[in-house]
């Protein structure tokens, strides 16, 4: 069975044997500890799997070709392809995957996983990112071809009027 970007259940970019390292640290250490304590442990893992790996890798912008040192750095990266974003939170944010995935594109790499650690279960904490994630659809579009209608505030009477709404009916004299 081929899907997109697998093969026989595998990555083809090598991130097989990165999820494998990580689901072995989270299987040994659980939730409930510090970011740091996870990628340490990582690190001994990924030696043991004899995957190279960078720690604490800077991530300096350029700006309008202006070499700035912000300060960011990126978690890991193995094998000079893969960045490992880890997170020990109560939940992922949506600024979490925006994060990784701005990292991707300045560091130019092709593949990161951004990896929760703060779970009972790991495979459910782990998303794969790539620098341009594909485009979305409005909702509607894929079944009937076409977008969806829009529809005003107005055409909904049941909701509170918006502050605009009571400005103008204060300044016709209705309220």
């Amino acid at each position: 069975m081929e899907q997109e970007g697998r093969k026989d259940g595998r990555f083809e970019d090598g991130t097989q044997s990165v999820i494998g390292a990580l689901i072995e640290v989270h299987r040994a250490l659980g939730p409930g500890l510090l970011e740091s304590a996870y990628e340490a442990c990582l690190c001994e893992e990924l030696a043991r799997c004899r995957l190279r790996f960078a720690r604490q890798v800077p991530l300096p912008v350029d700006y309008k070709g202006v070499h700035v040192d912000c300060g960011d750095r990126i978690d890991l990266v193995v094998e000079d392809r893969t960045l490992l974003e880890l997170k020990a939170v109560d939940r992922l944010l949506p600024i979490h995957e925006a994060q990784a995935i701005t990292y991707l594109r300045l560091g130019r790499f092709v593949v990161g996983l951004l990896v929760h650690f703060n779970v009972p279960v790991l495979r459910t904490a782990i998303r794969r990112l790539t620098p341009n994630p594909p485009q979305s659809v409005p909702v509607g579009t894929a079944l009937s071809g076409r977008p969806p209608d829009r529809t005003r505030r107005a055409d909904f009477p049941h909701r509170a009027p918006t502050s605009g709404q009571r400005v103008a009916k204060r300044l016709s004299g209705q309220g």
